[in-house]
């Protein structure tokens, strides 16, 4: 678990993060995230919407690919802010991407106005997707075999 100053590090990091929103298809909706590293690196990101709807991507993918391109594939937290009430926890696709890193991930919901909650990655998403680590050529085969 994060210590206090790690914690308010990493949240005041996304607030940071969320003032560069790009978000004119959801009334603004701006969401800011931050990842802490192994090594104490913090890395934010924000979400960017698109008018291709496929093409947004969320504040806490932004925030792990950035960590994930400056070398860092260690994540200990996952903090994200938004103006919400309830709060915004990271969406299925972002909790399936940051399980690729580890189960181990603490994740910091956070609003503008110091309400927190904080929980494990694996509490928001207890059966994540695993790779079984076949190629597709096996899994082929494998159905041949079978029918």
């Amino acid at each position: 678990m994060l210590n206090l100053i790690e914690r308010k590090k990493l949240i005041d990091a996304a607030i940071k993060a969320r003032k560069y929103a790009y978000a004119p298809y959801s009334d603004n909706f701006a969401v800011g995230a931050a990842v802490l590293t192994g090594d104490g690196t913090i890395t934010g990101g924000c979400n960017v919407e698109n008018g291709s709807f496929g093409a947004t991507m969320c504040a806490e993918r932004v925030a792990i690919f950035t960590a994930i391109s400056n070398g860092h594939r260690d994540i200990r937290a996952v903090a994200v802010v938004a103006d919400s009430t309830p709060l915004t926890p990271p969406c299925g696709m972002c909790l399936q991407v940051a399980t690729e890193f580890g189960p181990g991930i603490e994740i910091i919901m956070a609003d503008l106005h110091g309400h927190e909650e904080t929980t494990m990655l694996e509490n928001l998403l207890p059966r994540s997707f695993k790779f079984d680590g076949q190629r597709s050529e096996d899994r082929q085969a494998r159905k041949t075999t079978n029918t």
